[in-house]
């Protein structure tokens, strides 16, 4: 009869891969967290200064651009796609990250790949400002062809009750803010390697550029006042993401010529692909949009001065998102 090794699982090789990764995870650890590497979960206190605090989660994963970072063998920036993908989500409710869980799934395990993917997860999470907890590294022979990887995470966030952000919050007369995206960050990637077809390779190193991780300097915003609600840009692109945080009756009109659309975009398009369609698919350039006060736009623009923030529209009568 074979045994589990012969059956593809090496649970030797997944013992010397969690002590490999300890000292990555473990160097994200704070004083807050509650609990051992390597055990069966970990924890972490709720931050001091919250009067009735509320956990928020949120989860998801990096898709199909794992494939290109397969082909390239490129695995350092994927974490970050990660970490964003999570975290700009609870930023754009206002809250704050305390703890990250990753799920990385594989045909078969490779130790240098495998450590080189959680050491990016853990150094997206010292940028985010959030611990990394633990997660789970599993092999899935017969399942997954031997050098497939999938990559997946959950992220646990705090913030007071009453203070999130949202559509209550948004009046007519309002400005969007925009923070710039200069990638197309972690979405829409069954389309690129649809037009790019073999092509896919020479351009890899431009695709594969890591997500920017904008929860820091919006969560700063946020503290500071004057933000009525977020969006975060993923995938259905500014149409589908902005509409998301206006109430019933508004429209957030977005002027495109206040940015520079970043150069990958116009690779995209010039393989065919609709104007409409790129509208709808990528960030186009705006990797995440702030509803505010006007009346606090200087203060709001200087805090986010790092990722070249500007005014790019107004909210006004109207429904849903125009662009142009």
């Amino acid at each position: 009869m074979p045994d589990y090794r012969q059956a593809g699982v090496d649970l030797g090789g997944a013992e010397r891969h969690v002590r490999a990764i300890s000292s990555p995870v473990t160097a994200t650890w704070t004083d807050d967290v509650v609990g051992d590497f390597g055990g069966f979960a970990a924890g972490v206190t709720i931050p001091p200064g919250y009067v009735e605090p509320v956990l928020m989660m949120s989860t998801d994963g990096v898709g199909t651009k794992l494939e290109l970072a397969r082909r390239g063998r490129r695995w350092d920036g994927v974490g970050f796609d990660l970490v964003a993908m999570c975290a700009d989500d609870l930023a754009a409710v206002g809250a704050r990250p305390i703890g990250f869980v990753d799920y990385l799934a594989v045909g078969s395990l490779d130790p240098d790949r495998d450590r080189a993917i959680v050491e990016s997860v853990a150094a997206a999470c010292r940028v985010a400002g959030c611990p990394l907890l633990g997660g789970e590294t599993a092999e899935h022979p017969g399942v997954m062809e031997p050098d497939a990887v999938d990559l997946a995470g959950a992220v646990m966030g705090v913030l007071d009750r009453g203070s999130e952000l949202g559509p209550h919050r948004v009046g007519e007369g309002d400005i969007v803010v925009g923070l710039i995206s200069p990638n197309i960050r972690s979405n829409g990637f069954s389309l690129v390697r649809a037009v790019f077809g073999d092509e896919v390779d020479e351009n890899i190193d431009l695709l594969l550029e890591p997500s920017v991780i904008y929860a820091p300097v919006v969560l700063a915003a946020v503290g500071n006042g004057g933000v009525h609600a977020a969006a975060h840009i993923t995938g259905g692109g500014l149409p589908g993401n902005l509409g998301r945080a206006l109430p019933p009756g508004l429209e957030a009109r977005v002027d495109p010529t206040t940015w520079e659309r970043p150069p990958v975009f116009d690779l995209v398009a010039a393989r065919g692909v609709p104007e409409p369609e790129m509208w709808t698919t990528f960030n186009m350039g705006i990797g995440f949009c702030l509803i505010i006060d006007p009346s606090e736009e200087r203060h709001v623009l200087e805090g986010l001065s790092e990722h070249s923030a500007r005014v790019i529209g107004a909210v006004v009568a109207g429904d849903g998102v125009t662009v142009g």
